[in-house]
C-alpha cells in the first residue's frame, strides 16, 4: 500500500485484556505493513500507536472497533499525529512510560 503516510494513537476500551487483543493487533498491522506499537494499561484499557499508509492505517482502526473474537470492545479513541516515521516494526510494549499524544493542529487553530 502506497499514499499518503499518517500516525494515529488508539486507546481501546472494554474488555481487551486477556484475550489476546495485543498479539493479534501486532498480526493484523505487520500483515497491513505498518509499524508501531501496543500495550496494555494499568486501568485495563489497551494503548496503541500506529504508522504507515493512511489505507493500512484505517484498516488496524476498524480491525481495533472488534478486537479478536474473545474481545468485547466498548469504544475507540483516534487521536491523528503528525507522521513521524520513528518504527521499524509492530511490537508489543510492556513499559509504562507514560505517553501524551501530539494531534495534528487544524487549520485556524493557534
Amino acid at each position: 500500500m502506497t499514499g499518503e503516510m499518517v500516525r494515529a494513537y488508539l486507546r481501546i476500551y472494554g474488555l481487551v485484556q486477556g484475550v489476546f487483543f495485543r498479539a493479534t493487533m501486532r498480526n493484523v498491522a505487520r500483515r497491513l505493513g505498518v509499524t508501531g506499537w501496543v500495550r496494555n494499561m494499568p486501568d485495563g484499557s489497551v494503548e496503541a500507536v500506529v504508522e504507515g499508509p493512511r489505507e493500512a492505517v484505517e484498516k488496524v482502526i476498524q480491525w481495533a472497533h472488534r478486537g479478536p473474537p474473545a474481545a468485547r470492545v466498548e469504544r475507540v479513541e483516534v487521536i491523528w499525529e503528525p507522521y513521524r516515521g520513528e518504527f521499524q516494526d509492530f511490537t508489543i510494549r510492556y513499559d509504562l512510560e507514560p505517553y501524551t499524544p501530539k494531534p495534528i493542529k487544524q487549520s485556524g487553530e493557534g
